[in-house]
């Protein structure tokens, strides 16, 4: 869920490829149609659906005066973007969406415990929710529709709208505001992986299962949230004096953290620890679509080669990241993907078969290859004229499919959130983040929804 880059800064600079100059052409306006596909990624989400899991994500905007429920439901635009305006239903081999014309969704007031399990039938079968709770508002979508870049163009739509609403008129549309009064380009309804997955190669991914962090699971229902606020200047003096960016900076301070609870858990038989970090791919690849256009990287070290300081940590991220960031190993990495839903035999298998396999090879493989989730959506640009009325963002990347802690970043001006998600009771982790950023010279307020205090 990283942010992404405008039309135009994809489009500057000299010696654009033939995708960018295609990308820069005028798109064609979408019409309404009877179904969408799935994308690449959201095929997998709904087979993981069971009772006590979803997979749902949190997007939430802190704005400076108090939230009039009564206009933000008016300002909800949903028929803007047509694939959150959905229903997810089952084929005989392929799920796919459909228009949803029922009433909804309606704004709620805000609970203690976000990112609750979306069931296909209820709520007049919507995938998005949208609270308010004193001065913020809360928009969690099932990321079958779209990852938090698409999620984001609803928020701050939605916000954009509600506010001038209220009559400050000013804000202008631009970034991840999109104009109401207009048509979705059909680019923005693409699955943008079928676009790019044309490498010669598929190339393997195989990882070695991952240190897991042993906790007691909490009762169906409960979510806790811990929230870390601080300064992004602080945040980057100290990821300066490390010779990293920010995003490689807490990427180690996440793997520190639980090399210090692995060690604390004296296990017998290490194992590397590694974090599955999502990468915005439209970074790489020129694309508007408000779909899920993101692949999995897995920076880590392994504690069986011999213990790590801290300044061996950030340079083992460092290299990884420039290793495997670049447009010809992420295109090698979407071609892989794509070559299972291109295979005719498979797109003829029926879809309980399809569910089963998939199901067992993430919990049985997927799921291992990580000892934590980890995602920076970046600094956050807003439009002109809306920065005044805005404090600060919030991102989760909601419940973990086992028993583990999902971590998210992102910044607003000189505010940077660092917001953890987890299932266990235990917070050890977090705790042990939040102590090496101090350590490291940066204040930090924490927020949680716990009912221990994990502060010390």
């Amino acid at each position: 869920m990283a942010i992404e880059k405008t039309e135009r800064e994809l489009s500057a600079g000299k010696g654009q490829s033939v995708e960018k100059k295609q990308f820069s052409e005028k798109r064609k306006k979408a019409q309404r149609r009877d179904w969408y596909q799935l994308d690449l990624s959201a095929i997998v989400y709904p087979t993981l659906q069971r009772r006590d899991f979803s997979s749902v994500y949190r997007l939430s905007v802190v704005l400076k005066e108090e939230i009039k429920p009564e206009v933000l439901q008016k300002a909800l635009t949903l028929p803007r973007f047509p694939t959150y305006k959905a229903a997810i239903r089952k084929g005989l081999f392929w799920r796919y969406l459909e228009p949803n014309d029922r009433p909804g969704p309606f704004v709620q007031v805000d609970v203690k415990n976000p990112c609750q399990p979306m069931y296909f039938k209820a709520n007049n079968r919507y995938l998005v929710r949208v609270y308010y709770f004193r001065n913020r508002i809360a928009l969690e979508a099932h990321h079958s529709l779209g990852d938090g870049t698409g999620g984001m163009c609803v928020l701050l739509t939605l916000t954009a709208t509600y506010l001038r609403l209220l009559g400050h008129e000013e804000i202008k549309n631009g970034g991840f505001v999109l104009d109401i009064e207009e048509a979705p380009d059909e680019e923005e309804l693409e699955d943008a992986y079928m676009r790019y997955a044309n490498a010669k190669v598929c190339p393997p991914r195989l990882e070695e299962k991952a240190y897991r962090v042993r906790g007691t699971a909490e009762e169906f229902y409960t979510l806790n949230i811990i929230d870390g606020i601080m300064s992004v200047s602080e945040v980057m003096a100290a990821a300066k004096r490390y010779k990293a960016t920010i995003t490689e900076y807490l990427n180690a301070v996440l793997l520190y953290a639980l090399l210090t609870k692995q060690e604390e858990d004296r296990r017998m038989h290490l194992r590397p620890v590694k974090i599955a970090m999502p990468v915005n791919l439209r970074r790489f690849f020129p694309s508007i679509t408000l779909r899920n256009f993101i692949t999995m990287i897995y920076p880590g070290v392994d504690p069986r080669l011999g213990e790590y300081s801290f300044e061996e940590i950030v340079l083992q991220v460092h290299n990884y990241m420039r290793y495997y960031l670049n447009e010809k190993l992420l295109r090698g990495d979407i071609t892989t993907n794509a070559a299972t839903q291109r295979n005719p035999f498979i797109r003829v298998v029926p879809l309980f078969i399809k569910d089963f396999v998939v199901r067992l090879f993430y919990t049985k493989v997927q799921d291992k290859n990580s000892s934590a989730g980890l995602t920076n959506m970046g600094a956050l640009k807003v439009p002109e004229g809306m920065a005044p009325y805005i404090d600060r963002f919030d991102i989760y990347m909601g419940q973990p499919f086992s028993r583990r802690t999902n971590c998210a970043i992102i910044s607003f001006e000189d505010t940077l959130t660092v917001n953890f998600a987890s299932s266990i009771i235990e917070a050890d982790v977090e705790r042990y983040f939040f102590r090496k950023l101090v350590r490291d010279g940066i204040h930090v307020k924490i927020e949680s929804n716990r009912r221990q205090d994990i502060e010390g």
